[in-house]
C-alpha cells in the first residue's frame, strides 16, 4: 500500500527527438503506465502527478487511486521554461505528507530530461530530508544523463534507504517505457508483478504473475487494453522516427543558440517551501473564520429586528380590533360599550363575539391569530379586575 507522487520534467528539453517521437511524449507515456501498473497493483495505492518546469512547480493532481485524472491531467501538460528539481521534490514530499492513508508508504519518481543547475551538495541535502521523512525516492535519467550522472548518483546514495530507492538511466535512441518495464522501479518493493521480466522487454510475461504488464486481463480488460495499444503506439513511432530522421547520438537544444545549461526560458522559479504552504493556509482559514464572525452579528441583528416588527404589528392588530368591536357594538345600539366590563362581557361570551366579528368586513372569526389575540386580551382584562378586586379589598 503506497502513496506515490511522479515529478514531471515538461522543462523545454524536453521537446528533443533523441527519444522517439519526443522525450516528453515518451515520458509521458511511462508515466501512464506506471500510474497504471500502481493503481492495479493495490486497490489502496494513490497516484499524484506534479510538473517541474513553468513559473514554479506545480501539483496537477494530488495522490488518488482514480487513474482517469491522471490520464486527463497528462493530455493537458503544457512545455515551458526550465526544471526545478529542488523544489519540487520539496513539494513532492508536502504532498505525500497530507495523504489521506497515513498508514501508506511515500515514494516519489522523478523523471530528469534536463541539465540539472543546482549543485551537488544542495541536491544531497534534499536527499537527506527525503530520507529523514521516510520518503522513497525513484529517478529516471534520461537525454541529460551524462551531465547529471555525478549529481544523481550522489542524490540517490544519500536518500537510500534499504534499498527502496532506485536510480535507472536510460541513453538515447532506447524505448523508454521498455527501459523502465524490467526496472525496480516498475517491479516494486516485492511486487514483480508490475511488469515484465528482467531483460527490459515490455511484452511477455515477467514478474511472477504469469500476464503481460503484471495486468490480469480478466479482471480489468480496459486498462489491460489501454497499456498494449499505448505500448504498440510508442514502437510504431519509434520505428517511424528512426526511418524518417535517423536516430541522433547527440542531444540538440530545442532552441538555437541555446547551450547545455541554459534553457530557453529565463523565468525564474518561485521558491516554495513548506513552510511558506502552511502560512498561506492558515491566513486562508482565519479570512474565513472572520468572515463568519461578521456574518453572526448582522444575522442577530436582523433576527431581533424582524421580531420586534411582529410584536408592533400585533400591539396594532389589537387596538384596531378594539376599535372595531366598540364601533360594532354602538352600531348594534349598545352605547355604554367601552373598555370595560361591557367588553369583557362580549369577549367571554364566544357566541355573541363571533355574531359581531362577522359583520366586520374582512375580518375571519375562525382566524387563529384572531382568537389568540382576543384570548390575550381577555387575560389582560381579567387579570386588572383582579388587581382592581384586591385594592378595594385591602382598603
Amino acid at each position: 500500500m503506497e502513496a506515490t507522487v511522479i515529478c514531471v520534467d515538461n522543462s523545454e528539453w524536453t521537446r528533443n527527438s533523441d527519444y522517439a517521437p519526443t522525450r516528453f511524449q515518451a515520458q509521458a507515456d511511462c508515466v501512464n503506465l506506471l500510474a497504471g501498473a500502481k493503481t492495479q497493483a493495490n486497490a489502496e495505492n494513490t497516484v499524484g502527478v506534479l510538473t517541474m518546469a513553468g513559473k514554479s512547480p506545480r501539483v496537477l493532481v494530488t495522490p488518488t487511486p482514480d487513474l482517469g485524472k491522471i490520464l486527463n491531467a497528462m493530455q493537458d501538460l503544457d512545455i515551458e521554461g526550465a526544471s526545478d528539481l529542488p523544489s519540487s521534490v520539496q513539494i513532492a514530499q508536502l504532498a505525500l505528507k497530507h495523504r489521506q492513508n497515513k498508514n501508506q508508504r511515500q515514494r516519489a519518481v522523478i523523471f530528469v530530461g534536463s541539465p540539472i543547475k543546482e549543485d551537488k551538495d544542495k541536491l544531497v541535502k534534499i536527499a537527506k530530508k527525503m530520507k529523514k521523512n521516510n520518503v522513497a525516492v525513484d529517478i529516471v535519467s534520461f537525454g541529460s544523463e551524462e551531465q547529471n550522472t555525478e549529481k544523481l548518483e550522489a542524490f540517490h546514495e544519500a536518500v537510500n534507504s534499504g534499498d527502496n530507492s532506485h536510480l535507472v538511466t536510460v541513453p538515447p535512441g532506447m524505448i523508454l517505457s521498455d527501459s523502465l518495464f524490467g526496472s525496480p522501479i516498475f517491479q516494486g518493493e516485492g511486487a514483480a508483478g508490475y511488469g515484465g521480466g528482467g531483460d527490459g522487454e515490455a511484452a511477455g510475461g515477467g514478474g511472477g504473475t504469469g500476464f503481460e504488464f503484471g495486468i490480469d486481463p480478466s479482471l480489468d480488460p480496459e486498462l489491460a487494453l489501454a497499456l498494449r495499444v499505448s505500448m504498440e503506439e510508442e514502437r510504431a513511432r519509434n520505428a517511424a522516427a528512426g526511418v524518417a530522421s535517423g536516430e541522433t547520438s547527440e542531444p540538440v537544444p530545442a532552441a538555437a543558440g541555446q547551450t547545455e545549461g541554459q534553457p530557453q526560458s529565463a523565468d525564474t522559479p518561485v521558491p516554495m517551501d513548506e513552510d511558506a504552504l502552511l502560512q498561506q493556509a492558515l491566513a486562508m482559514s482565519m479570512q474565513v473564520d472572520q468572515s463568519e464572525e461578521a456574518a453572526q452579528p448582522a444575522a442577530e441583528t436582523t433576527s431581533t429586528a424582524a421580531s420586534a416588527k411582529q410584536d408592533e404589528e400585533m400591539e396594532d392588530m389589537d387596538e384596531e380590533l378594539h376599535r372595531a368591536l366598540q364601533m360594532s357594538m354602538q352600531d348594534h345600539g349598545d352605547t355604554s360599550a367601552a373598555p370595560g366590563g361591557d367588553m369583557q362581557q362580549i369577549l367571554e361570551d364566544s357566541a355573541a363575539l363571533n355574531s359581531i366579528l362577522g359583520t366586520l368586513p374582512g375580518v375571519n372569526p375562525e382566524d387563529p391569530a384572531l382568537q389568540a389575540s382576543l384570548q390575550a386580551s381577555l387575560r389582560d382584562m381579567q387579570d386588572k379586575d383582579s388587581k382592581d378586586k384586591d385594592k378595594k379589598d385591602s382598603k
